[in-house]
């Protein structure tokens, strides 16, 4: 799991390895990561023409430095001073010592540049003469006639490093090099992907973060490691029943598509109760299906919502699955009903783990006001305020805890916004709950997976919600670990 932590926090750490280090040590460690990254960028380093974007402070001092060091490699560097009189002086000097030069306007020829306009302490977008100057360079062409591959320091400029929101202009960079820890910024909200790939550079920094992670950001083993295995002496109903409560005569499609969903999942068994009991048994004749909760049988987690409607009928049915003990997935028009209040003693009363899977429009009406530009902060506190895991949908998406803790999803991708995806991550979040996963490790499961198999399904064209569902059982295979081979032994 990787963990990314708040600028504050950052800069605690940073002070506490100062004091006992030399001076000038994390800065030479900065850049000489930075450089090496440059060099592998290049290849040749020899001749090419990199560009510093240099502004105040030390992230234009890590930025000279770094040139220095690409100078020393027969690389034309050129410092472009956006703040001359608050330019770091001793990385100017270095650069100057190696052969690099200063100006006030970007070179002709520039295969490389380096931003380091400012760090992780700025607010706000690009200030016009930056963003001029940031501009221009980008216009320009390399020794090979193509254009300049932009390298960040730390952090892309111009974004808001805590939250994650671009309030104005700011830098698009292919590669982000950053310095003893992960930042927000480098995954959540609409900085995250202009960050390009990171690359984590070793100052020594853990050794002095004491601070909790903001955001932990899920990888591939991670999921892995959640899905439940199967052994042999599973059968279906060890391995968990879930029970969808979606859909309607009206709108069946909701209830095809979450019980596709939750049939990619690791449990045994899907059972359906709902007016789209026919139309699901035709889609999914493995699904035991009714027409009452009351008579779908034994299950180990619920999912309702989607396609439900909002009528009494509706209600009736969102406040039966609510009187359970067992673990529930509010999702759509579940989340709409929750909205007058009329269910929150049901909710405060229930001790089983509940998860809320709201979009922005969702969560607004939940919470009295939009998400805004922290996003994490802002699930943490429905998550807290409803004591529910609550999974805020979005091409970063949020899976927050009533305990504090907040997951962001790397593997989100603008094909999912299409109709009907949101039930197929539904269906297949009960699955993991009814799987035996808690409930914040199954949202951020259902929420990594549904996302790799939103990206699987974009590669053969436009994507619909079926194409999601049919994509989903692959995905999950991919990463589930294989039966062990049968081999035999003797004469």
């Amino acid at each position: 799991m990787r963990r990314a932590w708040r600028v504050a926090d950052v800069r605690a750490a940073e002070e506490a390895l100062m004091a006992r280090l030399p001076e000038g040590t994390l800065m030479q460690r900065a850049a000489a990561g930075l450089a090496r990254r440059c060099v592998l960028i290049l290849e040749e380093v020899y001749g090419k023409r990199v560009t510093l974007l240099v502004g105040a402070g030390n992230n234009g001092g890590d930025a000279l430095y770094a040139g220095a060091l690409l100078a020393r490699r027969g690389a034309a560097v050129t410092a472009v001073l956006l703040d001359p009189a608050r330019t770091h002086r001793g990385g100017l000097s270095a650069l100057e010592k190696a052969g690099g030069r200063a100006t006030d306007t970007p070179p002709q020829v520039i295969d490389l540049i380096v931003d380091g306009i400012v760090g992780i302490g700025a607010k706000g977008g690009l200030r016009s003469g930056a963003a001029t100057t940031l501009h221009r360079a980008i216009e320009r062409r390399g020794t090979n006639q193509k254009r300049p591959i932009v390298v960040a320091v730390d952090v892309p400029s111009g974004v808001d490093v805590d939250t994650g929101d671009v309030p104005g202009k700011a830098v698009q960079a292919d590669v982000t090099v950053t310095f003893g820890c992960l930042k927000p910024a480098h995954v959540v909200g609409p900085a995250a992907p202009l960050a390009g790939e990171i690359e984590l550079v070793d100052i020594g920094l853990a050794e002095t973060l004491r601070a909790d992670p903001a955001v932990l950001v899920p990888n591939r083993a991670d999921i892995a490691d959640a899905l439940p295995t199967h052994k042999p002496t599973d059968e279906k109903y060890n391995r968990g029943v879930v029970g969808i409560a979606t859909g309607s005569s009206t709108y069946p499609g909701a209830a095809i598509l979450s019980t596709w969903g939750a049939l990619a999942g690791p449990t045994g068994m899907v059972r359906y109760a709902g007016t789209a009991k026919e139309y699901v048994v035709r889609a999914h004749p493995s699904v035991v299906a009714t027409e009452r909760i009351t008579d779908a049988g034994r299950v180990q987690a619920w999912v309702v919502g989607s396609g439900l409607g909002t009528d009494e009928s509706a209600a009736t049915t969102v406040r039966t699955v609510l009187a359970t003990s067992l673990p529930v997935v509010l999702d759509a028009d579940a989340l709409t009903l929750l909205v007058d209040g009329g269910m929150a003693d049901l909710m405060r009363g229930r001790s089983a783990p509940m998860v809320l899977t709201p979009h922005d429009r969702e969560f607004a009406r939940l919470a009295g006001e939009e998400p805004g530009t922290d996003r994490v902060a802002a699930a943490l506190r429905l998550a807290a305020h409803t004591n529910a895991v609550v999974l805020l949908k979005g091409d970063r998406t949020i899976v927050a805890t009533p305990s504090g803790h907040a997951y962001a999803n790397p593997t989100g991708t603008a094909a999912l916004a299409t109709g009907g995806t949101g039930d197929v991550l539904a269906g297949l979040l009960g699955s993991l709950l009814a799987g035996g996963l808690r409930p914040e490790v199954a949202a951020v499961t259902a929420a990594y997976l549904h996302g790799l198999a939103g990206r699987e399904a974009a590669r053969h064209g436009p994507v619909t919600a079926p194409d999601v569902a049919a994509a989903l059982r692959a995905v999950v295979n991919d990463l589930r670990p294989g039966d062990p081979e049968i081999t035999a032994t003797g004469r």
